[in-house]
């Protein structure tokens, strides 16, 4: 039996552990500012992140590349669906001169699914990160990546412009799956995580709180990972983007999130992020 830290069941208001600031400050309006004249897309506006007021104002954001339309249709995301448009082959220089401008110590990088595209989009991933390189040579990248369907060649290609750190986030427990990722595979994600090891990348994850999963299942998940040689682990609340979204199930405590980090830890993961706030790119620059 699993002993939990005692900790109030919260199912219906939101509480005060999840508000944060509106965000103000010369920084903020920088980014903002960058992010408007290089026509770039970020996650943190596209995601609606709690964070973007405390990134953007350090002077940081997570850049998504290949269009701002998905091709999946994922139940707890607000990146818009549909068929996309052709991607921008300019793209790569714009994010590369907006990092170097910003003077980014460390870049997240992300994208949508492009199913549609017979390399998923690796091409553009690949000369986004080498052009970041040439610009910022002492920049660090984590790249969070999407799901190539198995589709192993492009995603040898994707991880392989000079990224230190790849990422794929796994989101929820195995028996949510279809719920949560209808499009996506469990096993097939665990499977990239894996390939990318062999690959020779730093791997990371991240899974949500708060969709219906029991502590057995994401301790199961973390095994999951470790058997897959994942290195780094984040665990954030899951935040209802809109009423056309998943509903929240449950606001995780503090208290469960510091319980979950330490069974992360002693499972072998180099470094866990768990906290009501953390979300994949959140002060993803600690962990190297």
């Amino acid at each position: 039996m699993i002993e939990l830290p005692v900790v109030e069941r919260n199912r219906n208001r939101r509480p005060d552990w999840l508000r944060v600031k509106l965000p103000i400050g010369e920084n903020y309006r920088r980014v903002r500012h960058l992010v408007d004249r290089y026509n770039l897309h970020t996650i943190c506006q596209s995601g609606h992140c709690p964070n973007m007021g405390e990134c953007w104002g350090a002077g940081t954001a997570t850049f998504m590349i290949l269009g701002n339309t998905c091709t999946r249709s994922c139940s707890f995301c607000a990146v818009k669906t549909g068929r996309p448009n052709e991607y921008d082959v300019d793209e790569p220089q714009r994010v590369a001169e907006a990092i170097r401008l910003m003077q980014v110590k460390h870049a997240v990088i992300t994208s949508v699914n492009r199913d549609e595209l017979q390399d998923r989009g690796a091409e553009i991933w690949y000369q986004t990160v080498k052009a970041i390189k040439e610009q910022s040579p002492d920049t660090t990248i984590e790249t969070l990546i999407p799901d190539v369907k198995a589709t192993w060649p492009a995603l040898e290609r994707m991880i392989s412009g000079g990224q230190e750190v790849v990422s794929h986030n796994m989101e929820t427990v195995e028996r949510l799956y279809r719920k949560v990722r209808p499009q996506a595979k469990y096993e097939r994600s665990l499977i990239q995580i894996k390939k990318t090891k062999e690959f020779g990348k730093r791997t990371k994850s991240g899974i949500m709180l708060g969709l219906g999963e029991t502590p057995e299942e994401v301790l199961q998940a973390m095994d999951d990972l470790r058997e897959h040689d994942c290195d780094v682990l984040t665990l954030g609340q899951y935040l209802q983007p809109t009423k056309m979204h998943l509903a929240v199930e449950e606001f995780v405590h503090p208290d469960q999130f510091a319980w979950y980090k330490q069974e992360g830890l002693d499972r072998g993961f180099d470094f866990v992020e768990s906290g009501p706030l953390v979300r994949s790119s959140y002060h993803a620059e600690r962990h190297l």
